[in-house]
């Protein structure tokens, strides 16, 4: 497994000026990566969702982005991490249509099936870490 082509990039996701910064270093990364425009629309959606998860829900936290290159394939891949009090129903947060009622009502399962990889690591005290990756075609 090769590492990124480029170093990861940090970023902080502690007001919705964060947000923004977020959708802009994914959309780069994802024209960098020569993701189709429908592919770079998919990536960015679900990045804002889970960018403003963080936010809302985890009290804030950081987005850690970088192109990867596994097994022959470039992709984009995101870490969204926060401190928050974690989900305590993962089974519930990822069932289609569910929403707490913030955000653009995409909630989890919205942004998995936006991306081609999502992992979702989270405990009740202990935060929330989601990692996506889109690959190119």
């Amino acid at each position: 497994m090769n590492g990124p082509s480029h170093g990861p990039q940090v970023l902080e996701i502690t007001a919705n000026a964060g947000v923004v910064q977020a959708r802009q270093l994914v959309r780069a990364l994802a024209q960098e990566c020569r993701l189709s425009l429908v592919e770079q629309t998919k990536l960015i959606t679900a990045a804002s969702e889970l960018a403003r998860n963080t936010l809302i829900y985890g009290g804030g936290g950081t987005m850690t982005a970088a192109l990867v290159d596994e097994r022959g394939r470039r992709g984009v891949r995101l870490n969204f991490v926060d401190q928050g009090p974690g989900i305590p129903d993962v089974d519930l947060a990822l069932t289609d249509g569910w929403t707490s009622g913030n955000g653009m009502g995409l909630g989890l399962s919205g942004s998995k099936r936006l991306v081609d990889d999502f992992v979702l690591d989270t405990e009740p005290g202990r935060g929330t870490t989601v990692t996506i990756t889109k690959w190119a075609r």
